[in-house]
């Protein structure tokens, strides 16, 4: 029944899923299961509980009743966001049951990650001791944040380079850094799609998908476009060093072909990652449809 409305959620227009118990503790038995056939594997860092929770926070901007239309109306009824005190009670017994001896039993080298319900403010007394540390019970936590120049646009950042540049540099980088204090911070997506690239406004991410139609004809030359993946790319690698990693989302849909780059410091030895940057350049010869 999802966990947040969107396309991607199970069912488009549908976010039901915390209000069914039965449900709620499918998705547990599911963690423990895949701590137990995968949690001593080397190549795991860690499991997140669940992706993209659309919360109380995030509910009004995602319009997921207008912008995810349901397939069927009268399964959507009683569609609604997740509230933050039970979001946080959930964690923590997910938490529990993975690393759980006879249940989940991941070991506390694997990481245990929760995704901020986009509103990674509300996560600084969480798990906290009575001396504002993290408290003993809990180990080797990651903090997951998604954060999209969409994202930054519905926020009202400006539509132009220089738009985009101050709202990374003064919003997104200083608010990784403080909350990278509290736990192990990662950017689990970001990318460089942006409308100024699309060349039309598309309301925070939209698609011919959801009923946006997109540009009719292009408006940046292809040195214009570079430079912009570019500008962006740099001030958000920036940014996102000042956590603990980060994974590039490169689904395609409303953008050319990017290349994808996953940086963790899954050690946490407090290392960033330099990147020289590189032309993609298309092979004319060997046209895709």
């Amino acid at each position: 029944m999802s966990q947040n409305g969107f396309d991607n959620g199970g069912i488009s227009g549908v976010c039901k899923w915390a209000q069914l118990p039965d449900e709620v503790e499918f998705v547990l038995s599911v963690l423990e299961r895949l701590a137990k056939r995968y949690g001593h594997r080397q190549a795991l860092m860690g499991i997140e509980i669940i992706n993209e929770p659309n919360t109380t926070t995030s509910w009004p901007m995602m319009n997921v009743t207008e912008r995810y239309k349901a397939v069927d109306p009268e399964l959507a009824e009683g569609t609604g966001p997740i509230a933050f005190d039970w979001l946080k009670d959930f964690y923590v017994t997910a938490y529990h049951r993975l690393r759980d001896a006879d249940k989940g039993a991941l070991p506390t080298d694997k990481a245990v990650v929760f995704h901020d319900g986009f509103d990674i403010e509300q996560w600084k007394d969480f798990m906290r001791g009575s001396d504002g540390r993290l408290a003993p019970e809990f180990e080797n936590v990651v903090l997951d944040t998604h954060q999209y120049l969409m994202t930054a646009e519905m926020m009202g950042c400006p539509q132009t380079v220089e738009g985009y540049d101050d709202f990374v540099r003064n919003t997104y980088a200083p608010m990784i850094a403080e909350m990278s204090e509290y736990f192990p911070v990662i950017v689990g997506e970001w990318c460089l799609f942006n409308s100024v690239g699309c060349g039309v406004d598309t309301h925070g991410g939209q698609s011919v998908l959801n009923g946006e139609e997109g540009a009719q004809a292009e408006t940046l030359t292809a040195e214009q476009k570079r430079s912009l993946y570019q500008g962006v790319a740099e001030s958000q690698l920036a940014a996102w060093s000042k956590g603990s990693g980060f994974y590039y989302w490169n689904y395609k849909l409303l953008t050319g072909t990017m290349v994808g780059v996953a940086v963790t410091d899954a050690a946490l030895h407090e290392k960033t990652a330099d990147f020289d940057f590189f032309d993609y350049e298309a092979d004319e010869t060997k046209p895709v449809d």
